[in-house]
């Protein structure tokens, strides 16, 4: 079978994990603090926080922006639930604003006409969408003047450029971005996240929400009488200064994650040359199309997804899938709008408000894209569609 979605592991990542393992220190070590220098340096950011995950990078980015009782948070429908969540974490409320039907991303007009219809919008996460990155100076204009802050979802998206060349993770255009390692992603750390951002007060902050929040670094004490004793500081002591969580990663993840880092640019090199044979093997088909057609040299591309006329073609998503599977091909669907999980309807939304987002829900159909894809694997993807679609 091949899958929509895998990772690469090879001999050098197991070797160093297992060096992880025989160094007697596998959480809050080294590892740790190694893989977010690494990341910070490549996207250009002065801080990173690793995490257990990127929903709970999700989360504690909400938590730093404010979001709370009273306050919105502002994304895509389609996304992964996690995006939306964070606000429902935090205590806080969710709104979309609907994609723009060329890019699967978050449109800004729609998002301009969201900030207009709740003043108490405290954050706003544009997800990158299968790697494309959002337009971010429209979102950062229209994030300004409504005096909200921007979280980036860049779970898709590392390795990815703006059009100016900067690094999606530089929050060049944001406080904060965030990152996912789960092995579908562009790296592995087995599950993980990591939250970049330029602003120290932030950062300080992550470090306490992730551990339980507890002082981290030079924070000064809330309770400085009870730290020392005769002037002299007490070895033993630490304060909870807000309530934070259990979100560490460990060693052997960032371990793991370090070494599949090495090899990003290898790693998206290949998927953008996938990309490029998809398009050109695609192009000019009556029946579908790629969703995403700009940005290419710009993109992380974790997804490749088509845009299929399946009542013109008289046949429906789930015979395709089925009739793909018996030729050994995976495929997906990215997503399903939030605004129709069962959860979110009982909260009041319904898709059809966002009828973009609902049109690119009927049509969707992710297809095979990683790394160890081989050019006769892709073409008998290919060669399945074509037979199926045409």
């Amino acid at each position: 079978m091949i899958p929509y979605g895998k990772h690469h592991i090879d001999e050098e990542d197991i070797q160093v994990v297992a060096n992880v393992l025989r160094s007697g220190i596998l959480t809050q070590g080294p590892a740790v603090e190694a893989f977010e220098q690494a990341v910070a340096q490549y996207v250009g950011a002065k801080y990173a926080v690793a995490l257990s995950s990127g929903t709970a990078a999700l989360h504690l980015a909400a938590l730093a922006a404010g979001v709370g009782p009273g306050k919105s948070l502002v994304t895509s429908p389609i996304t992964f639930v996690a995006s939306a969540n964070a606000a429902l974490y935090a205590g806080g409320r969710v709104v979309f604003a609907d994609i723009d039907p060329d890019t699967i991303n978050m449109s800004p007009d729609s998002l301009r006409k969201a900030l207009a219809n709740n003043p108490d919008v405290r954050a706003i996460v544009p997800v990158h969408f299968a790697g494309l990155p959002c337009d971010m100076p429209a979102i950062k204009a229209a994030a300004d003047q409504a005096g909200a802050i921007v979280i980036e979802d860049a779970a898709h998206a590392l390795g990815a450029t703006y059009p100016d060349g900067r690094r999606v993770g530089s929050c060049a255009y944001s406080q904060m971005t965030i990152f996912s390692f789960h092995p579908v992603k562009a790296i592995a750390a087995g599950e993980g996240g990591m939250i970049t951002t330029n602003d120290e007060a932030i950062y300080r902050k992550l470090l306490r929400l992730r551990s339980h929040g507890i002082n981290k670094l030079d924070d000064p004490f809330q309770l400085p009488e009870q730290a020392s004793t005769n002037g002299v500081p007490n070895p033993w002591y630490y304060e909870m200064q807000e309530l934070g969580y259990h979100y560490r990663i460990t060693d052997m993840q960032c371990g793991l994650a370090l070494s599949q880092f090495k090899k990003l640019d290898k790693f998206i090199a290949r998927r953008r040359a996938l990309v490029g044979n998809y398009d050109e093997a695609f192009a000019g088909m009556r029946n579908f199309r790629p969703a995403q057609t700009t940005g290419r040299d710009a993109s992380g591309h974790h997804l490749y997804v088509l845009r299929i006329d399946f009542e013109g073609l008289g046949i429906n998503r789930g015979q395709l899938m089925q009739a793909l599977k018996e030729k050994k091909i995976g495929s997906q669907v990215h997503y399903i709008p939030v605004p129709a999980q069962p959860h979110y309807r009982k909260l009041g939304f319904s898709p059809t408000d966002y009828p973009n987002a609902q049109k690119y829900y009927q049509e969707a159909l992710t297809i095979p894209l990683f790394y160890d894809l081989t050019d006769e694997q892709q073409a008998s993807v290919i060669t399945a569609l074509k037979a199926s679609l045409s």
